[in-house]
């Protein structure tokens, strides 16, 4: 028969270790890392300079934002060779065919080829930022107030959002 501080370590161990099972099962679980984001993708077409070009900074900022609060995914795509509005038409081909629900351009040649393919290409969306709407599914963004820009900006991302119906 164990003597009785045998039995005391015994307990004792047996404490620590059930101590231990019980702090490990009703540990919360930490917040997951990893977004996860909505099946639905705006894209934004620059020039050779990418996000690092004036024109295309803020804008790829405020797409960040939007994409933070509303889970859409952003990407982005540099025109890379000749900048001009037939070699920017062959990037907009690939952004409309892709998974792109609204395709934001910044730079002339991108705004000219966006203008030339807006029309293949109805079920996609389009912003000029400092162009002109061309079609029912191009949106002008002026670029000179940089408050609207953002806005607008936000808005074009979230709207692809799906609508959740009223009665979920």
């Amino acid at each position: 028969m164990p003597s009785g501080r045998t039995r005391w370590v015994a307990l004792g161990a047996l404490g620590v270790i059930l101590a231990g099972v019980l702090t490990w099962a009703l540990w919360p679980d930490p917040e997951p890392r990893q977004r996860e984001y909505l099946d639905a993708t705006a894209c934004l077409l620059t020039d050779e300079r990418g996000i690092a070009g004036e024109q295309a900074r803020p804008v790829w900022a405020a797409m960040q934002d939007a994409s933070v609060s509303s889970l859409v995914k952003v990407q982005f795509l540099e025109v890379m060779g000749p900048q001009t509005a037939d070699n920017a038409r062959t990037f907009v081909a690939s952004l409309a065919g892709g998974k792109c629900g609204v395709v934001i351009a910044v730079g002339k040649p991108q705004i000219d080829a966006v203008t030339a393919a807006a029309k293949t290409y109805p079920n996609v969306r389009f912003v000029t930022v400092g162009g002109s709407a061309t079609a029912a599914n191009v949106t002008a963004v002026d670029d000179a107030d940089a408050g609207a820009l953002r806005a607008e900006i936000t808005k074009q991302v979230t709207a692809l959002v799906p609508a959740v119906p009223a009665d979920s």
